[in-house]
């Protein structure tokens, strides 16, 4: 009989899909428990019996945790993200211990998958040493064609709304917690009026999104896009070579001034979380004048990129997922940081001025396959945020953790994680 599995969560996604993983893996005959380093973390779990409070200092978690996974027997780590400080140590200690290690992080094909995978994630993805023919070969016998993108189940005002309530429980009920330091670099009360404001104005946002989307998408001009990031991001903090998003721009706007014919112009298109705390608007303002660009960059909040990128002569970014929307098109891409679609087949290797001026096309047979491959392992149907999504990514993503083998290894020996036939999901 195989011994008991007991799974430790740290931090999740904002608001109650780690709770609702939990209840299932109970039910499935598991132990779970959960820590938390801030009012946030204990407002969204449930399972009261489960819940260990950390109160100590953040120097001292490393060693905490090692304690706390030896005397629990714990044999598997879950977090959200593996960057973040308190999960990067945590992880290291797994390790050590022989602890399976599972990454949940928001879709490398999103919004409609959300990533799965263990080890690790985004550059330190098992992806990074898969090449496009090994993909291809594991994908030989398979008789399953690319599935369609669901019904859409996700909503951006569900994760507004979560990351508000979670920091509005940090910033007005502390507790014991006031050890806790964020992972951010701003303080918890800022970033709790940031959420809050962002979920006020989002009404007039999307009024003056659509009035520059329309005067962009009917202006008759072409167009490059650069896909921005949020600065805190995980992905771009840890694996771009930039300290700011404002780095990222200059580099930009310079190239498209030197390499792009005169009548093109530069889209671009802010992250649909992009809360003001970096000088974007300014600084490109600055830009602007600097290289003689007037009439020539816009600059949207947020929104569908569907539209635009239908349009789009390229697209440029650091490491944003939603480049795989434009290789998915058949868009030229040029990313300046490690990702995982960071494969020379789809990727332009041009200098950025170059790219301006005359972007190469990817492989959109070989980024068919990739995609399809990712669809086969790591991405899971379903969303954090919204009911109807946790329901779609809890009817799977259970059974692939209680696998003893992880989704690309599953695959490569023939046994591809189950999925559901999209086509029929209604949302």
């Amino acid at each position: 009989m195989r011994p008991t599995r007991r799974f430790l969560f740290l931090q999740g996604p904002h608001g109650p899909f780690f709770h609702r993983l939990g209840v299932l893996l109970r039910a499935a005959g598991c132990e779970t428990w959960r820590v938390g380093f801030n009012r946030g973390d204990d407002a969204f779990w449930f399972h009261r019996s489960s819940y260990i409070p950390y109160h100590g200092a953040p120097d001292d978690w490393a060693a905490a945790c090692d304690t706390l996974m030896s005397d629990k027997g714990i044999t598997d780590l879950v977090v959200y993200g593996d960057v973040r400080t308190l999960h990067a140590q945590a992880i290291e200690v797994a390790r050590a211990r022989g602890i399976e290690v599972h990454v949940f992080e928001e879709g490398y094909l999103r919004p409609w998958w959300v990533s799965y995978e263990r080890g690790g994630s985004n550059a330190h993805s098992r992806l990074m040493d898969k090449s496009v023919p090994d993909m291809q070969a594991a994908l030989a016998e398979l008789d399953l064609d690319l599935p369609d993108a669901p019904a859409h189940w996700g909503d951006m005002r569900h994760h507004v709304f979560y990351g508000m309530l979670y920091h509005w429980f940090v910033v007005s009920r502390p507790g014991k917690y006031r050890a806790y330091r964020p992972h951010r670099d701003i303080t918890v009360f800022k970033e709790f009026r940031l959420y809050l404001r962002r979920l006020l104005t989002m009404p007039l946002t999307a009024l003056q999104r659509k009035i520059s989307t329309r005067r962009i998408t009917h202006g008759g001009f072409p167009y490059h896009l650069c896909l921005m990031q949020l600065e805190h991001d995980s992905s771009f903090r840890a694996h771009s070579p930039y300290a700011s998003m404002i780095e990222f721009l200059e580099e930009v706007v310079e190239a498209f001034a030197k390499g792009a014919p005169t009548h093109h112009h530069l889209v671009l298109k802010a992250h649909p979380l992009e809360d003001g705390r970096a000088p974007v608007m300014a600084t490109i303002r600055q830009l602007v004048r600097e290289y003689g660009l007037d009439g020539r960059v816009h600059y949207l909040r947020g929104g569908k990129l569907a539209g635009l990128m239908n349009e789009a002569r390229s697209a440029v970014t650091v490491n944003s997922t939603a480049a795989q929307q434009a290789l998915w098109r058949g868009l030229p891409v040029k990313a300046l940081g490690r990702s995982v679609y960071d494969k020379p087949q789809f990727v332009s290797d041009q200098p950025v001025a170059e790219f301006f001026a005359d972007p190469q096309r990817p492989d959109s047979r070989a980024y068919r396959d990739y995609r399809h491959y990712l669809l086969e392992t790591s991405q899971v149907a379903g969303g954090f945020y919204s009911a109807r999504g946790r329901r779609q990514l809890l009817r799977q993503v259970v059974d692939m953790m209680l696998s003893d083998l992880d989704p690309y290894d599953r695959l490569a020996m023939g046994k591809p994680a189950p999925r559901q036939n999209l086509k029929l999901v209604s949302g």
